[in-house]
């Protein structure tokens, strides 16, 4: 195999010792297994996206925080410095995300540190060492259904609780390791305070996890956790130990029209009536 230029270069600069093996390419990044030391790890090296990706990741990059003044200019005038900026934020923000989710207890992979544009993490294994299936492609019993439906959204909660949306949350991007679910590819994920669509993108992760382990758990498609979710968090009382039900009711109470003109003409009754008494109180003077 040959060895990729960005991974030849953290074999240089004895980041890692050895490439094994390729474990699987997509549109934004390629993962290796590596060993550095005495441990398999994974890396995962980002490829350079297209102007038109970009404009696909917009909805996710809402409400994010750049460096400075000058790269948001830059940014926001789409020039060749902004558009690398751009580039490097959107794979800083993975290895961010990771490690903020570690730090609140998520099973996500552990980093070990990002280099020239790759990221050194934990390599998910399932029982017998090999690398982790995704929840995709595994058939469970109703019983592990509904288990791993528990944890992922305890998973989910915890992520909320820090202030992170995984925004692109599925069955492919949920390992199966040897302990459970963990959570993987984080590099979309969003500010839950500081984006207009955290709320359709939590509906969104939340019903896709639903979906696919209904399959085996009927019962779990009636489920309304993101909402409940939801619910807590901007109402503030969202905690890591909120116990969740999975019930929801919609707030159907339908706006009295009459009743808000009746609350429109007191309040401009009553200020008639205070202007009346100034005006009453001037002339007695």
């Amino acid at each position: 195999m040959k060895i990729p230029k960005e991974l030849q270069s953290l074999i240089d600069d004895g980041v890692i010792d050895q490439v094994i093996r390729s474990l699987k390419s997509g549109k934004e990044a390629a993962v290796y297994i590596v060993r550095a030391g005495s441990e398999i790890r994974c890396a995962k090296v980002y490829k350079n996206m297209s102007q038109r990706s970009f404009q696909q990741r917009a909805q996710y990059q809402e409400g994010r925080q750049v460096r400075g003044s000058r790269q948001t200019r830059a940014i926001g005038k789409r020039t060749r410095f902004g558009r690398k900026e751009e580039e490097s934020a959107w794979k800083n923000a993975e290895v961010d995300a990771l490690y903020e989710l570690v730090r609140a207890g998520v099973r996500v992979p552990v980093p070990y540190g990002y280099v020239d544009g790759v990221l050194v993490m934990e390599l998910i294994t399932d029982a017998e060492g090999r690398s982790a299936p995704d929840l995709g492609s595994i058939d469970l019993t109703p019983a592990q259904a509904r288990q791993y439906h528990r944890v992922l959204m305890q998973q989910v909660q915890r992520m909320l609780c820090a202030g992170l949306i995984h925004g692109d949350l599925s069955e492919y991007n949920v390992l199966v390791g040897a302990e459970g679910p963990v959570i993987i590819d984080l590099p979309q994920a969003v500010n839950a305070a500081g984006n207009n669509g955290a709320r359709a993108m939590l509906l969104r992760d939340v019903g896709n996890l639903t979906a696919t382990l209904a399959r085996f758990a009927p019962e779990l498609g009636v489920t309304r956790y993101g909402e409940e979710l939801w619910r807590l968090f901007e109402t503030g009382a969202l905690r890591t130990d909120s116990v969740l039900t999975g019930e929801f009711v919609d707030d159907e109470h339908a706006v009295d029209i009459d009743e808000v003109q009746l609350v429109i003409d007191d309040a401009r009754d009553e200020a008639e009536r205070r202007q009346r008494g100034r005006e009453e109180a001037d002339d007695a003077l």
